[in-house]
């Protein structure tokens, strides 16, 4: 009685079938693609960005027009390695250099100055 249960088990775990590893590959084939489309569409661009950032930072000099992280417009008066001192209209601000958001263009410069 015993002995039909065993043989209608099947093959033992230790002995593969020759398909296995193909049909592994075709269940982890959905998670690679995930991550690959992640990458290109979320990993990668925000690399990117956060580079990009990074190389207007260091290139920041005094006399450059800037937008701080909070939308306030003005001009770097002082920089060192860890604090800028803009001027926004009459008042003079303090911050830290990763608080400046863009380098304001000299076109925007240009209509500012014509105004």
């Amino acid at each position: 009685m015993f002995h039909s249960i065993a043989y209608a088990m099947g093959t033992p775990q230790g002995a593969a079938a020759p398909g296995s590893t193909m049909d592994m590959m075709m269940q982890f084939l959905p998670l690679i693609l995930m991550f690959v489309i992640f990458w290109f569409l979320l990993i990668r661009p925000q690399q990117k960005r956060a580079k990009a950032h990074r190389e207007m930072l260091a290139a920041l000099k005094r006399g450059d027009r800037v937008v701080t992280a909070s939308g306030l417009i003005g001009r770097i008066l002082e920089i060192d390695d860890e604090q800028v001192l803009i001027e926004c209209g009459e008042s003079k601000l303090r911050m830290t250099r990763g608080a400046v958001g863009a380098l304001l263009s000299d076109k925007a410069d240009k209509s500012d100055e014509k105004k």
